[in-house]
């Protein structure tokens, strides 16, 4: 087997998108990062049990984020094994770098990379993501790239949201907002197609059969997540990040005229929320994506 060198920088990404998430997005998911990286987990734990990761297994951790999938992989894969996070977002690998520095482990390492549209070929036993590949502007392009990045028969696992209708922390303040604001212009600056753009699973079936994948499976993920310790941290939340928060910034003066009436609104929506000593909850539902890569 071909030694691996984890020290090899990776291309740097440059595109809109990628400019759109560092000069908009990430300072705003840094903020919230305890929402998000809660949230998030919740489905990625239930998935990891379910995962044909083996021993000894070289791992890349699509959309890594803070880095905590990464760490988690880099355990289940043990010191003969290593894992590889890589995102588009330095601030976000800055974070992921001083969370393994903390963590202790020497099996991981983190480089910023658009998985999109550049990967290492033929590295990997195991691809996983989570909450990442519904933000590719190409979707078959994307999945050929991790495709191809994995070895003959290796298995890729990619976590997506299902549809709107079942995420309603996600989809219930969209609606709010669309009550008094109009839906974002088809040609603003976005994060690309959008968290629900992998909800079909007959379209993703097919993006991902043109890519290269077969054994493709589909499996139902459901949890409640955090939308805020408070209302008022839930309503800030929403306005900042997700379908909301792209209308309320697209909207820009108009949305700051009915900022008030908009967070009466959704301080009713979020009083009727589940509440414990932890925050505010809400339901939300994921698709868990496996695919081979053939066998040569």
């Amino acid at each position: 087997m071909t030694k691996i060198d984890h020290t090899t920088p990776f291309a740097v990404p440059v595109s809109p998108i990628v400019e759109f998430w560092n000069d908009v997005l990430a300072p705003k998911f840094l903020t919230y990062r305890h929402i998000l990286e809660g949230g998030l987990s919740r489905h990625s734990a239930q998935v990891f049990p379910r995962l044909e990761i083996q021993n000894g297994a070289q791992v890349l951790d699509v959309g890594c984020g803070f880095g905590d999938t990464t760490l988690a992989l880099a355990r289940m894969v043990g010191t003969s094994g290593h894992v590889t996070g890589v995102d588009c977002c330095p601030d976000f690998v800055n974070v992921a770098q001083s969370e393994l520095r903390s963590s202790g482990l020497a099996n991981a390492n983190f480089h910023v990379a658009d998985a999109e549209v550049h990967l290492p070929e033929q590295q990997y036993d195991s691809v996983f993501a989570r909450f990442g590949t519904m933000f590719f502007v190409n979707p078959v392009s994307g999945l050929r790239t991790m495709r191809k990045a994995l070895r003959p028969g290796g298995r890729l696992t990619h976590i997506v949201w299902r549809h709107r209708e079942e995420n309603p922390w996600l989809a219930a303040a969209r609606s709010v907002l669309l009550e008094h604001l109009p839906q974002p212009d088809a040609d603003a600056p976005c994060c690309g197609p959008g968290p629900f753009s992998m909800a079909d699973p007959t379209l993703v079936r097919t993006q991902m059969e043109a890519a290269g994948f077969t054994d493709i499976s589909f499996e139902k993920i459901d949890a409640q997540v955090l939308v805020g310790r408070t209302i008022d941290e839930a309503i800030a939340f929403q306005l900042a990040i997700g379908p909301a928060g792209e209308i309320f910034r697209t909207a820009g003066d108009a949305a700051e005229r009915k900022r008030s009436a908009i967070e009466t609104d959704l301080h009713a929506l979020f009083s009727a929320a589940r509440h414990d000593a932890d925050g505010i909850w809400m339901n939300s539902a994921s698709w868990m994506i496996s695919a081979t890569t053939p066998q040569q």
